[in-house]
């Protein structure tokens, strides 16, 4: 009679998440990375200004220093974002639900379109409550500046289009994921990324409206699982305000 064989070892393979379905692998990025996408922009932001900060009074070149401060910042970090899954995870199309899918888009335009009346309200109330604090910080940078006109569309679609994008790779997309990865419940994410995304545009006078006014943003993200209906709910939110500051910056809206 032949002896019993040992068994054989168990292959290697890689954790998968409980709540993943398809078998792929767990992220392994934590709060850390959405600290260094932070860093990424502050450190940008006050280099810029730093360098910028006399560029003349030739507008063009006014315009290009405004351009450059108000977009490098936040695409850098969004690089950044887009790094970490691909070197600590499956990649942002997985780990950020960077999917195209029609429900989801669907479902982002209503979120955005049902969040910018409400915004629009929040705005208006906001406004007559705070004065002249009020205004945003580009607002604030924008104010009495006429720029070039090709400076100033770019400038509208970054606000209305890229600035979104970015702002959702961070904080719905590596913030998101950092919590996750900790086990943290849905709805204590939900909360979190929405307060972490008022408190992180450095707009102290503005927290409690950009509270507001990332609710809908978030809950986009909460009910489908991805990123790309809170980024066309956040573009959806962000068409108004872009546009104000396209006609104020070409001079046919009052600042």
């Amino acid at each position: 009679m032949n002896a019993p064989q040992p068994p054989e070892p168990a292959e290697h393979t890689p954790a998968v998440r409980a709540d993943d379905s398809d078998g792929r692998r767990a992220h392994s990025w934590g709060f850390g990375a959405f600290f260094l996408a932070e860093a990424v922009f502050v450190l940008v932001s006050v280099t810029l200004a730093a360098a910028l900060e006399n560029p003349g009074d030739d507008a063009g070149a006014i315009g290009f220093a405004l351009m450059l401060t108000l977009i490098l910042p936040t695409v850098l970090a969004a690089v950044v974002a887009l790094i970490v899954p691909l070197v600590r995870g499956n990649g942002p199309r997985q780990d950020f639900g960077l999917q195209w899918r029609r429900s989801d888009v669907r479902t982002g335009l209503w979120i955005g379109v049902g969040g910018l009346v409400v915004t629009t309200l929040a705005t208006m109330l906001w406004t007559r409550w705070m004065g002249p604090q009020a205004s945003s910080a580009i607002g604030g940078l924008l104010d009495g500046v006429r720029l070039p006109p090709v400076v100033a569309v770019v400038v509208f679609l970054h606000v209305w289009l890229v600035a979104p994008f970015c702002e959702e790779l961070l904080y719905r997309g590596l913030l998101w994921g950092a919590m996750e990865q900790l086990r943290f419940k849905q709805l204590t994410v939900f909360l979190l990324s929405t307060a972490l995304f008022a408190i992180g545009h450095l707009e102290p006078s503005r927290t409690l409206l950009l509270l507001v006014i990332a609710l809908p943003i978030g809950l986009a993200r909460l009910l489908t699982g991805r990123l790309i209906a809170s980024v066309v709910a956040h573009q959806v939110n962000n068409f108004l305000p872009a546009l104000g500051l396209l006609l104020m910056s070409l001079g046919l809206l009052p600042a």
